[in-house]
């Protein structure tokens, strides 16, 4: 959704307290949470973004996202773009679609080279900032060596995802992660405390597209996307294991970002970084699943407000346009990414096929997070949105060349609106007084922030660790009366 080199740089990232608002002590205010790591205290999965993971290629060790400098994936060059891009096969099932790419963890820190010269921009620090500060001892940390806590790193766990891939088959992946995590630290807890078979809850911290990871894992679990049009079964199998989630600058109801990078491509937004072609990002499922809803009226036709875009998930649409993958421009692209095919139209029945299902497969995703459902007992929604920044709100299609017009700005973080970051049905429809949203959320909190900058504030900062450290969880039974009666 975001391929500004900020974005890169941080879609966690995260520059430890660069807002200028006076900032609290929370090495005080927290001292005497953060020197306890007792069951009653609950573990934190942190889950970035859409381009918050690296990626690596295991057959030839290239990074194929997290670095730009001599030997990382070049999108303008042939085999590297194949690394970057999903495979394209016909009538495969997406989630078939495996190539040799895997997450190599959060990025903590991105690299670049510019005429030569290496440069190091930090990644994602702030929120483990914070999290240490409320002694949190990241896994990954500990066990990479970057920080010695002996063998105390159970307390805090970094999710790492393939974001290419549809955002249903990431969640499942999550739900199998948050299950090995929880059976580590119940046998950390029998080891420490002598509590057999504790009942093990997590906390998440998710930013951006992570939440929908996790508000699909909470949900569904590990159930795949069903592919005859119906819905997966509600079970709210992924939510047995968590307390609280705070879902920060999350595009709920999408973003327009979303559609002008499909359909034009994305470059870094730096001199001397590459381009990522539309064709080429037109392989990942989950920038489609990034997509506004057009029942809210910001997609319309030829400036005209009264003719909004009905269906955004319409192949044909896609198709008549020419956007992204059924754009014929974008054949020398094609030819990259399909080498053993000789001609421009097989080339082109092969990707509009592919587009084809990976729409189907977008609408599918979004009915499922946005039927309406009541959160199960015991699990709280901290919704965490900016809402100072001008973002892309009202897009224009010319309805006979296909051609973006952005046409108006509305309130929210830059990248996110903070009617997304709700999922306010009132956008498009009646307009009424309360929100009226399908998600059953607990509270919200609204920052002066942009999307880079919502993590990194020092309020998010101090509300992030009472949520976590203070906050009664939800289950949690009442306190007794102080005078005992």
């Amino acid at each position: 959704m975001q391929y500004r080199l900020l974005s890169i740089c941080l879609v966690f990232v995260l520059t430890a307290c660069s807002t200028g608002d006076k900032g609290a002590k929370l090495d005080v205010i927290y001292a005497r949470a953060a020197k306890t790591d007792r069951p009653d205290r609950n573990p934190v999965i942190v889950i970035p973004g859409i381009l918050g993971s690296r990626l690596k290629d295991t057959e030839t060790d290239t990074t194929v996202w997290g670095a730009f400098i001599s030997g990382a994936a070049d999108p303008q060059n042939a085999e590297d773009a194949r690394l970057i891009s999903l495979p394209i096969a016909e009538g495969k099932p997406l989630a078939s679609l495996q190539d040799g790419v895997v997450p190599d963890g959060v990025m903590e820190e991105i690299k670049i080279e510019i005429l030569g010269i290496p440069i190091e921009l930090q990644a994602y620090a702030a929120i483990m900032s914070t999290l240490g500060a409320g002694g949190y001892r990241d896994e990954s940390f500990g066990l990479s060596g970057a920080i010695d806590y002996g063998s105390d790193h159970y307390t805090c766990f970094q999710y790492a995802f393939d974001w290419r891939r549809s955002n249903a088959e990431n969640a499942a992946v999550l739900f199998q992660f948050i299950q090995e995590q929880h059976a580590k630290v119940q046998a950390e807890y029998e080891k420490r405390f002598g509590i057999k078979n504790a009942k093990v809850k997590f906390d998440i911290v998710a930013h951006s597209m992570g939440g929908l990871v996790t508000r699909y894992m909470l949900r569904y679990g590990d159930q795949p996307l069903p592919t005859d049009g119906r819905l997966p079964e509600l079970t709210w199998a992924g939510a047995k294991y968590i307390s609280r989630v705070v879902l920060v600058g999350t595009p709920n109801a999408g973003s327009a970002d979303a559609l002008v990078d499909l359909v034009e491509g994305r470059d870094i937004g730096m001199p001397f970084l590459p381009f990522y072609q539309p064709a080429l990002m037109g392989t990942f499922p989950a920038v489609y699943e990034l997509l506004p809803r057009a029942r809210h009226g910001h997609i319309i036709y030829d400036a005209d407000r009264d003719r909004p875009v009905e269906d955004l998930y319409d192949p044909n649409l896609w198709e008549r346009m020419g956007w992204g993958l059924a754009d014929p421009k974008e054949d020398k692209v094609l030819m990259d990414l399909l080498p053993g095919v000789d001609t421009a139209s097989e080339r082109r029945r092969i990707a509009l096929d592919l587009q084809a299902r990976i729409l189907r497969n977008t609408r599918a995703f979004a009915a499922a997070l946005d039927r309406p459902a009541y959160l199960p007992p015991g699990l709280e929604m901290v919704l965490v949105a900016g809402d100072t920044t001008p973002t892309k709100k009202v897009v224009s299609i010319d309805s006979t060349t296909g051609e973006l017009t952005l046409l108006e700005q509305g309130i929210g973080d830059g990248t996110v609106l903070r009617t997304s970051v709700l999922l306010d049905e009132r956008e498009g429809g009646q307009w009424h007084p309360k929100v009226q949203s399908p998600i059953d959320f607990t509270s919200a909190m609204f920052l002066p922030e942009d999307h880079l900058g919502l993590t990194s504030s020092n309020t998010f900062r101090d509300n992030v660790l009472y949520w976590l450290l203070e906050a009664p969880n939800p289950d949690d039974p009442l306190p007794q009366s102080p005078t005992g009666k």
